[in-house]
């Protein structure tokens, strides 16, 4: 069966902000990496870690900005029976993230786009990975804006944290380019009328940025 087309939306008015997800598309990440090395520390296994913590509500409450780095991690301790402190926890909650080839031409990528466009950063994401990130990894000084879950109290993919973020930025939704690795995500978005294209490595990003207009 041949693949769906990809979604081009004719813009008039022209792209004047181009929105980018963190995590896949300009910093990769392995929750494995943090799973195994709990698994020491607790009876429970590395499958049973990543079923149980990573995907739980507990974790989307801490992205959302709902529960202090010390409060998640008590409910972390309660929840897979965790022989750790806080001092020894956040480490290896926060070793996961790498930097690949297509993260930094990606990068690359939002450093030229910033010369002529608005360029923001919307990530689902904890204090503490914010954090991290911020003092390991050269990225954030490609965008004008960063804009965060934990910040504005909601995630992707409620409408809110979009309609959030276009008021911060001060950008029509017809007026918007936005790409992430997950395809929820970019719906939700569209749904508002965000030009949203789901990230299929750069080449691809190339190509959608050029179908909507944009000079890169």
């Amino acid at each position: 069966m041949p693949a769906a087309p990809r979604r081009v939306v004719s813009t008039p008015a022209g792209i004047e902000t181009i929105i980018f997800d963190l995590g896949r598309v300009l910093i990769d990440f392995d929750h494995r990496i943090a799973a195994k090395r709990i698994a020491g520390f607790t009876d429970k296994n590395e499958e049973e870690i990543l079923g149980l913590f990573f995907d739980s509500e507990v974790t989307m409450s801490f992205e959302a900005g709902k529960l202090s780095p010390r409060q998640f991690f008590l409910e972390v301790k309660k929840m897979l029976n965790l022989r750790l402190d806080y001092d020894a926890f956040v480490p290896i909650w926060q070793e996961i993230f790498f930097f690949s080839e297509k993260n930094r031409q990606v990068y690359s990528l939002a450093l030229r786009l910033k010369e002529r466009y608005r360029v923001a950063l919307l990530s689902n994401i904890n204090a503490l990975h914010f954090e991290y990130i911020k003092r390991a990894f050269p990225v954030f000084g490609a965008f004008h804006n960063i804009i965060t879950s934990f910040e504005l109290g909601y995630i992707k993919p409620s409408p809110l944290i979009y309609q959030k973020t276009l008021k911060i930025l001060g950008s029509a939704p017809a007026q918007t380019f936005y790409t992430d690795d997950r395809e929820e995500l970019i719906a939700s978005a569209r749904g508002l009328g965000i030009q949203g294209f789901l990230f299929a490595g750069v080449e691809q990003l190339k190509k959608d940025l050029l179908a909507s207009g944009v000079k890169i």
